[in-house]
């Protein structure tokens, strides 16, 4: 069977929990148990895993040598993949693990991580970090019309737009909203759904990747603001038409605060994407859906809902 990228990946988040050792004190079972004195740990999609330890001592060729009769015996098991994870201060095993056809992967700021494909034909390992997602806040108050509004520092052009940046590792949308909110421009918030996404590739922003742009509905909790000069040439709370009649914002700015304001007039449940919080899935953590709510009672030609929706089955990829 085929094992497709979102499985590769599941494999990478379990990957790195395994632990490695070179030398006989290696502990915990290897995918061979004659490779040499190099043991990595088997997953259950087809590959093996090997983490260096960053303070042992290796010597570039017997480390090497160990790898080559490693990935001989690992090949021979049926084995599809190596995934290597070497940390900096172990970088100059690096370059006799690429003479052996092992390739980059991925980096963080303590390790790298690399990959020989052992399988038949091109490798079907998945890439890393293919998008950077920003997210703005569209903090609008309700009772006034007014929209929170920036222009930034650092462009060619004054161009108003939402509060925003990029999200951090394993923080929600929403909650990057109301943080990048709250540092350009001292108003809290509190988020309230999804508007809009907005995809971008080969982003010079984003070192030539794709870029995901989220825009969030905020619902504000304080008023007054204190301008970050850093990022922001100004902010200010602005009528919502007249944002929307402005010439100086951005086109993902002009077409949300059109949406907006047909939020207010007919509804924003019209317009909105909220999150719904789903049971955890393979990964043991529970996850968040966007999307517009079910009507209270569903039509005539419309199925029940499921009481756990998006729920993956046991055992599946998702």
């Amino acid at each position: 069977m085929r094992l497709v990228g979102r499985c590769w990946r599941a494999a990478l988040v379990l990957a790195r929990t395994r632990v490695v050792a070179l030398g006989p004190s290696a502990g915990r079972r290897s995918a061979s148990g004659n490779a040499g004195e190099l043991r990595g740990e088997p997953d259950r999609f087809g590959g093996v895993s090997v983490h260096l330890a960053a303070l042992d001592r290796l010597d570039a060729a017997a480390f090497v040598s160990a790898l080559r009769a490693a990935v001989h015996q690992w090949r021979s098991e049926g084995r599809v993949a190596v995934w290597l994870h070497v940390p900096i201060l172990q970088s100059q095993l690096i370059a006799p693990a690429a003479s052996l056809g092992f390739c980059f992967h991925h980096a963080e700021s303590d390790s790298s991580t690399l990959t020989l494909w052992l399988g038949e034909g091109p490798s079907r390992l998945p890439g890393y970090a293919t998008h950077q997602v920003g997210v703005a806040g569209a903090v609008f108050d309700e009772s006034t019309r007014k929209i929170l509004v920036v222009q930034d520092r650092n462009k060619l052009k004054n161009m108003w737009k939402f509060p925003g940046g990029l999200s951090e590792p394993g923080e929600d949308l929403g909650d990057t909203a109301v943080r990048e909110v709250f540092e350009e421009t001292g108003v809290q918030s509190e988020f309230r759904s999804l508007l809009s996404i907005r995809q971008q590739h080969g982003s010079p922003a984003a070192f030539g990747k794709s870029d995901m742009y989220v825009v969030c509905r905020l619902q504000p909790r304080s008023f007054h603001i204190t301008c970050c000069r850093h990022e922001c040439l100004r902010c200010e709370w602005m009528d919502l038409g007249d944002l929307v009649r402005a010439e100086n914002a951005t086109p993902v700015t002009s077409r949300v605060a059109r949406l907006l304001l047909y939020g207010h007039r007919e509804g924003f449940d019209k317009v909105d994407l909220p999150a719904q919080e789903l049971p955890a899935g393979a990964a043991g953590r529970p996850s968040k859906l966007y999307l517009r709510a079910l009507p209270a009672r569903p039509g005539p030609e419309e199925p029940p809902r499921r009481a756990a929706l998006g729920a993956p089955a046991s055992g599946s990829c998702t």
